[in-house]
């Protein structure tokens, strides 16, 4: 996370970010003094936190406090941190050492509940977060037959069905990801592809653990494409429905990988 802080050395509302970092008042006033406040804070933030002051981290804080536009602009950066590491993979013989997953050691609680089920001190948990794009929710349907109402028992946070409206889209996704769901089961077709919520949902669950060491990713293709497989997931095993001599078995493996501790 070495040019984060110079890349974000010229935003605004850095106070926020401070905040949402867990920083004092008058630690904020200090850092207010100084020539660069973001860049002071997000050194501090680095050299204080280390084992939580990751990439997924920096986007869930920047998420909270609605700072999508930075987000956004991080993206390119995003990409080539995953295409470097990938690169890595296939020069190394041996497996890289591997980020831990991010878990927040002080989550902070969710704003009155985010899904239907959520109640006061007990906030829902599920299995797998489904990421898909509108034009497949007919699958996702069949999905959630096949895994939730079968002997699998599963519990899939679906966002059309399980989440609360009136919330950031945004802030919604990235805390039921990285706190709520063990795993993220990413629906893979064209039209996911030129979605923007699906692009930022993946990468901000693979860089909770980017060397899918507890397989927290696992890729679905069910409909033939047209368009290219998308490269940062290539290295990840996928589950394809396409194939009639794999279907008979297609939901029992992917009821065995989401029921992994």
């Amino acid at each position: 996370m070495a040019s984060l802080p110079c890349f974000l050395s010229v935003a605004a509302d850095w106070m926020a970010v401070a905040e949402a970092m867990g920083y004092s008042y008058l630690e904020i006033q200090n850092f207010e003094r100084t020539r660069s406040p973001t860049k002071t804070i997000l050194d501090d933030w680095q050299t204080k936190s280390k084992s939580d002051a990751t990439v997924g981290k920096l986007l869930s804080i920047l998420t909270e406090v609605e700072r999508l536009d930075i987000v956004e602009d991080l993206r390119s950066l995003i990409d080539e941190d995953v295409r470097k590491y990938l690169e890595s993979l296939r020069r190394t013989p041996e497996p890289p050492v591997q980020v831990r997953e991010v878990d927040s050691s002080d989550p902070r609680p969710s704003p009155d509940g985010l899904t239907l089920e959520d109640e006061e001190g007990a906030p829902e948990f599920f299995d797998a977060f489904i990421c898909y794009c509108k034009s497949d929710f007919e699958f996702v349907h069949t999905m959630i037959q096949e895994l939730e109402q079968t002997e699998y028992k599963l519990k899939l946070c679906v966002f059309d069905r399980d989440v609360l409206p009136g919330s950031c889209v945004w802030t919604i996704t990235s805390e039921l990801i990285e706190k709520r769901c063990k795993r993220m089961v990413v629906v893979i077709s064209d039209e996911y592809l030129d979605s923007d919520a699906c692009d930022f949902q993946t990468k901000f669950a693979l860089s909770l653990c980017p060397g899918a060491r507890n397989k927290r990713l696992i890729p679905v293709v069910y409909k033939p494409m047209k368009k290219q497989f998308p490269s940062i997931l290539r290295f990840l095993t996928i589950c394809d429905y396409t194939r009639p001599c794999t279907q008979t078995w297609f939901w029992k493996r992917l009821a065995r990988a989401l029921s992994l501790p």
